[in-house]
């Protein structure tokens, strides 16, 4: 697929969408989707220029910085994010507290913005790469996308991705709790979104078998953001919010991060 198919892809979704305006308090090119907890505004810096120490619950400190704040997050995030429900690909509800252990468990979750997304389709691809890697660490790789459990296993079957660590979030729960940026601004025209370029041909490659097909059927839902979650048990680690689309984490960073977490 070429990028002018790509830019099509972007226009034809654009036309297609029928969205109400977003509520009068957020600002009118981007805004965080609501916590239930509280609304999260987005600060006029990057989400991932603010060093911040993890505190684990037992008040040990980890031995590292985190690139992204955790300033914005409840202390009881971990608990919160556990009483969301989400699917298995293959259609079975589950709840995020049966994904990992969650005393002592290290998992990352990876939020995708949807199935049906060409970048997130390079993004899963590199997930899937270093899943052999996460797991010689003793880490669970948690992939979550927007769009229903058929749409997932478009994915999965034609890129194809692991169906056992990926999950279906057709009501965007999860990423609501996360306070993960939305808005048609920051999905077709963030700056950050330019980083796509430099991985063209990845791109390429990762789009080879793709079909819009896995796009969710609510096409508002193309205008949700992703993000990147590091927890150890219950306590939240590690927060990135992807800033526009095709903004990923560095993996590399992320399994260093996970291994430098202490163990029981």
């Amino acid at each position: 697929m070429s990028i002018v198919h790509l830019s099509a892809q972007a226009l034809l979704l654009r036309q297609s969408l029928s969205l109400s305006p977003p509520p009068s308090f957020y600002s009118s090119t981007s805004y965080l989707s609501p916590s239930p907890a509280k609304f999260l505004l987005r600060s006029s810096t990057s989400s991932i220029t603010t060093l911040h120490p993890a505190k684990l619950r037992n008040g040990r400190r980890l031995p590292f910085l985190t690139r992204a704040s955790l300033s914005g997050f409840s202390e009881s995030i971990g608990d919160i994010l556990g009483d969301v429900g989400v699917f298995t690909a293959s259609g079975e509800p589950v709840m995020f507290k049966d994904l990992w252990d969650q005393k002592e468990g290290v998992a990352v979750v990876a939020l995708l913005r949807h199935f049906g997304c060409p970048c997130c389709w390079e993004f899963a691809s590199v997930l899937k790469e270093f899943k052999p890697r996460f797991d010689s660490a003793g880490v669970e790789l948690i992939a979550v996308g927007v769009g229903t459990p058929n749409k997932a296993r478009l994915l999965s079957e034609r890129l194809p991705f692991p169906l056992d660590c990926l999950y279906a979030d057709p009501d965007r729960k999860a990423y609501d709790v996360l306070g993960l940026y939305y808005g048609f601004s920051r999905t077709f025209f963030n700056p950050a979104s330019a980083k796509v370029f430099s991985r063209f041909e990845a791109l390429q490659k990762a789009v080879k078998n793709y079909t819009i097909e896995a796009t969710p059927d609510d096409r508002s839902s193309v205008l949700q953001q992703g993000g990147m979650f590091i927890f150890k048990g219950k306590q939240l680690v590690y927060a990135r919010k992807d800033e526009g689309t095709g903004d990923h984490a560095s993996l590399d960073e992320i399994l260093d991060i996970c291994c430098k977490v202490p163990v029981a």
